[in-house]
């Protein structure tokens, strides 16, 4: 008995997911399969889109031997924001994709802002500012740094879209991700002609766009022979992987908020209309719905600060089964503020709310007392003070939910949720899907099949949330030394690096 069945894929930093999704919600089979990422140099990322086409295929041909019996009425993509994928005429990939996590364009930065006139003008643009993470000054490096390389660019698109690419062979983006590039007015949903002209780039290098939960393209023959997808099926326009991640958790709608830790945290919070931070510390993106949009302020390192001090300061645990419940157990009984140790999370610079790409972490306030618990509890509490800096921010904004829901890596943990809660001073709360971007792709390929007639239909179908959790007022209340303390060490340190 064949079960229909839609298809989310998700091109991580980490790894391709590929989930498939009954009609009703239900998860029928998942893959995944990881990626590796090269630094060149430091504060350098990058990672080969051959790589993510390889992955994908493989993670493919694995949900589709779990899954016999299923059959896929239209795929979903979701995918990273802002690494730049660079093809040549004949739709090669011309060098390794620059992602968001590189740090390389701090020059492009300043030099595109200048050229524009002025934050203001990007404020009014684009409704974003110059960072080193977006897509628009990787161009410009790669154009300044690699001429020959840069002559044989025809086209540029981001991961997913790279991916859809080599599906259905249509060059194609949608706002969500567009939004991202620097490059994209999310006011007006099109590219912007004013950027293009101060950057001196043809309005052909970039992809039409459409819509996230509109058919953008179909299997074509020849990789539906390397996937064992059917050649003709659907492929819909997806979204950046925050904005999927959202839907993927049923946060779609103005007064909802959500908080993910993936390899970067963020808080991202929908709006009825476009607003822009007038300091821009956080982001003005389109959501995966008409006529609705976000703001998001993003940690950079989140899930990623955890795995490195697990790997480097945690060896004799790293590696081993539950080795990271086991830290967090460690780190439970120890009061707030970790016995005075602050840590911040910058281990690759960071965007809400400094915008600094040279930022770097820290251990603060370590003493010969201090075991590898009360370091566990500074770096959880980093994290979480990291992303209370983008919730207080959003706040100021007008977007103030009355509870946050939870997802990634800070969700699946009773302790970390606890601790979230107490932290930000709000209730929290989960759904009852863990399946991350992929799912929200796996839910507009059920809106462009018509299975739904909208994505809020498609959620209310399909999620559910747990009863919010809100804090011991006491506890939030001791969290306010320990967050100055946080709060004061990053303007400290930058002062010192600036000696």
């Amino acid at each position: 008995m064949t079960t229909s069945c839609f298809l989310g894929l998700d091109i991580g930093t980490s790894a391709v997911k590929a989930i498939l999704v009954t009609p009703d919600g239900e998860l029928r089979a998942t893959a995944s399969v990881p990626l590796t990422l090269q630094t060149p140099q430091p504060g350098w990322s990058e990672q080969a889109p051959d790589d993510w086409w390889a992955a994908t295929l493989t993670a493919l041909r694995r949900l589709q031997e779990t899954a016999s019996g299923a059959t896929i009425a239209a795929i979903g993509i979701s995918g990273q924001m802002h690494s730049a994928v660079l093809l040549d005429q004949g739709g090669a990939v011309v060098r390794p994709a620059l992602l968001w996590s590189d740090g390389r364009t701090t020059e492009e930065c300043a030099s595109l802002t200048r050229a524009a006139g002025g934050e203001e003008r990007l404020r009014d643009w684009v409704r974003n500012p110059a960072l080193e993470g977006f897509t628009l000054p990787k161009l410009l490096w790669v154009q300044r740094h690699e001429p020959e390389a840069w002559r044989r660019v025809a086209t540029v698109l981001l991961p997913k879209d790279f991916i859809r690419y080599r599906l259905t062979g249509v060059l194609a983006t949608e706002p969500s991700d567009a939004s991202g590039t620097l490059l994209f007015d999310p006011a007006r949903r099109q590219w912007s002609e004013e950027l293009l002209r101060v950057a001196g780039l043809p309005r052909t290098l970039l992809p039409d766009v459409g819509g996230s939960a509109e058919v953008l393209g179909r299997v074509t023959a020849d990789a539906a022979g390397l996937s064992g997808l059917a050649a003709g099926t659907p492929v819909v326009g997806g979204g950046a992987d925050n904005a999927c991640g959202a839907a993927g958790v049923g946060v779609i709608a103005p007064g909802e908020a959500v908080a993910s830790w993936g390899t970067s945290g963020t808080v991202l919070a929908p709006t009825a209309e476009p607003l822009v931070d007038p300091l821009l510390r956080a982001h003005t993106f389109c959501h995966v719905l008409p006529d609705v949009w976000y703001l998001m302020g993003v940690a950079l390192s989140a899930g990623a600060a955890f795995g490195w001090y697990r790997d480097q300061l945690a060896r004799d645990v790293a590696g081993t089964p539950g080795s990271d419940a086991l830290l967090s157990r460690e780190a439970e009984p120890v009061p707030a503020g970790a016995g005075g140790v602050t840590f911040l999370p910058y281990l690759a610079g960071e965007r809400t709310p400094h915008r600094d790409a040279g930022a770097r972490g820290a251990f603060l306030g370590l003493s010969l007392a201090h075991t590898r618990a009360e370091l566990t509890r500074a770096v959880l509490e980093g994290i979480c003070f990291a992303l209370r800096d983008s919730l207080g921010i959003l706040r100021e904004l007008g977007a103030a939910p009355a509870e946050l829901v939870l997802t990634g890596g800070g969700a699946r943990n009773p302790f970390l949720r606890r601790l979230q809660a107490e932290i930000f001073g709000m209730a929290v709360c989960t759904v009852n899907r863990e399946e991350g971007p992929a799912y929200g792709a796996a839910l507009l390929a059920a809106v462009g099949a018509g299975a739904f007639p909208d994505l809020a239909a498609a959620t209310r179908a399909t999620l559910t949330r747990s009863p919010p959790s809100g804090p011991d007022p006491h506890a939030h209340e001791s969290y306010a030394e320990p967050y100055a303390r946080f709060r004061a060490a990053y303007p400290a340190l930058r002062a010192a690096r600036a000696r």
